[in-house]
């Protein structure tokens, strides 16, 4: 193939040439900005938080003037938006300073928040300066199941009292969940609240990943909030919105392998194509999960620029000989409909191509409900 020959999303190229390719003309277009790992709730189900007041993810946060630096650069290599999240970024004593100053630099700031922690001070900052969007997510509407999946008292009070000031202010929130043994009971009473209290398209995420520091205690507390393969799929059938949008999605894939599978390249996911991720403590990442230390980059110690144009290509470039993985994720068309990626097998199995047998379970469960309703 001549290289210089122009190409359209059709033409056939490897994806490793095609990253080559277009290689100068990259744009990190967004990123995520983690502001602490430490949250005020305890959810059993998060891959993330630390308490409140660990003391060592204290002394490991960036610092305002970091972030500021680290923005500066992001917005010279291209970016327009930035995601703010944790943990809980309300948290950091500094928030409002760090979100002005995002602001000031011209982008599109969203936030992620539990809404515990809002105040009249915080709802002032974003009538003044609005952001994105602001999105919530509900773990329960009775203080009960709220309270059972964050375990930490007076949290459902708090989270009320939050999502109240947001919206009796007018201010524009999306509402989302997480279906967990802890409130699968309630899942079609959240759903009915949120599209109940906002305008926004509800959403609610049945799959959860393994931590990303890998603590044992933590992963066992995260495998026992898994719902099984055929308790995801009738949460998914009971919601119309959830049931339609699989069904469509299912209506051109078939469980068979695909036909003459034509590269052994892990990374077919979007991950560092037009964003990337920044950990509380300066890791760069491709994505939120990709946490396997050959794929990040200390901030503290190189500039955003390197990170983005020089390990990105490197990471996308891996390939896998792993006769099963070859055989059964990458050969799969189901691949979309289960966790399955680089990133969340290394976190489940300790490999980037790692076969787990629980996402590929739920994957052939959703297709052959979703097909056959």
């Amino acid at each position: 193939m001549d290289p210089d020959r122009p190409f359209t999303s059709s033409t056939p190229l490897p994806e490793y040439l095609l990253w080559k390719r277009l290689e100068e003309k990259r744009i990190p277009f967004s990123f995520e900005l983690e502001l602490t790992a430490r949250c005020n709730n305890d959810c059993r189900h998060c891959y993330i938080n630390l308490p409140a007041d660990d003391p060592r993810a204290l002394v490991g946060e960036l610092s305002l003037q970091e972030i500021s630096l680290l923005a500066d650069q992001a917005v010279d290599l291209g970016s327009l938006w930035c995601l703010i999240t944790g943990g809980e970024p309300l948290l950091r004593r500094d928030f409002h300073d760090i979100y002005l100053a995002l602001k000031k630099k011209g982008l599109l700031v969203s936030v992620f928040t539990n809404a515990c922690l809002l105040t009249d001070r915080e709802i002032l900052l974003f009538k003044t300066y609005p952001p994105r969007d602001l999105e919530v997510t509900v773990y329960g509407i009775t203080p009960e199941t709220y309270e059972r999946v964050t375990r930490r008292p007076g949290s459902f009070q708090a989270f009320r009292r939050g999502l109240d000031l947001l919206l009796s202010n007018g201010l524009k929130v999306s509402l989302k969940a997480m279906a967990l043994r802890s409130n699968i009971h309630e899942l079609p009473a959240i759903a009915a609240f949120c599209r109940d209290h906002t305008a926004s398209t509800f959403r609610f995420d049945p799959l959860l990943h393994l931590r990303y520091d890998q603590d044992p205690l933590r992963n066992e507390a995260i495998e026992s909030e898994r719902l099984t393969p055929a308790e995801i799929v009738a949460a998914e059938q009971a919601d119309d919105v959830r049931a339609g949008a699989l069904r469509k999605e299912c209506e051109h894939l078939e469980p068979q392998e695909r036909a003459g599978s034509p590269d052994d390249y892990l990374f077919h996911c979007g991950a560092g194509l037009h964003s990337f991720t920044i950990g509380h403590n300066g890791v760069f990442r491709l994505c939120s999960s990709l946490w396997h230390p050959e794929c990040t980059r200390d901030l503290r110690q190189t500039g955003l620029k390197e990170a983005w144009f020089d390990l990105i290509p490197s990471v996308r470039a891996r390939t896998s000989n792993d006769p099963l993985f070859l055989k059964r994720c990458h050969a799969c068309t189901l691949v979309d409909l289960c966790l399955w990626c680089p990133a969340h097998a290394h976190l489940e199995t300790g490999s980037l191509d790692g076969w787990s047998e629980y996402f590929c379970e739920v994957a052939h469960q959703r297709i052959k409900t979703s097909i056959g309703s």
